[in-house]
């Protein structure tokens, strides 16, 4: 099935945090604090798409409050931290929102993902993900997770479902 048909029925996008919306690389400052860097554009797009009505969460293996943080700053109330099976957590998600697997994009990056990326009916993995996540992947971004892969994602499926100009439209009129 063609990748813009997987995209007519996404309600939800589910994303892994490490690897996809960071680079991937883990800093502590001298008194052990974690911080991260995020992309200001998939925070953006992560914004259209709940504008557009629909809903963004994170299932992460780490525990981190950075990402608490960056969550609530985006309005993602779906946030699941310390999952190391990822694929049962998803299933959990779906099965408390009545969503359908057609109905979900996964952006993943890594090993832990490659379940979820087979399971939903959109995987997407990151341009620079595992050679496992981007072979089990309907998609792969050209972007590189951390660098707006998010984003890219979201454009995509909106421009899809031919909802991204409305959506646009009070920044470029």
């Amino acid at each position: 099935m063609k990748t813009e048909v997987r995209c007519q029925n996404i309600e939800l996008i589910l994303a892994d945090v490490d690897g996809v919306l960071t680079s991937g690389e883990i800093i502590f400052n001298n008194q052990g604090i974690e911080t991260k860097q995020f992309h200001i554009r998939d925070g953006l797009g992560i914004r259209l798409w709940q504008r557009a009505g629909y809903r963004f969460g994170l299932i992460t293996g780490r525990s981190s409050h950075v990402v608490k943080i960056r969550a609530a700053e985006l309005g993602i109330e779906i946030v699941r931290q310390t999952a190391e099976d990822k694929l049962p957590i998803a299933i959990e998600i779906l099965t408390q929102l009545g969503i359908q697997p057609e109905q979900v994009c996964y952006i993943g990056d890594d090993l832990p993902d490659v379940p979820v990326i087979r399971h939903v009916g959109l995987g997407v993995a990151v341009a620079d993900a595992c050679a496992e996540a981007r072979t089990h992947a309907h998609h792969t971004t050209t972007l590189p997770g951390g660098q707006g892969a998010v984003r890219e994602t979201i454009e995509m499926i909106l421009k899809a479902q031919r909802r991204w100009d409305d959506l646009i439209q009070k920044y470029t009129s």
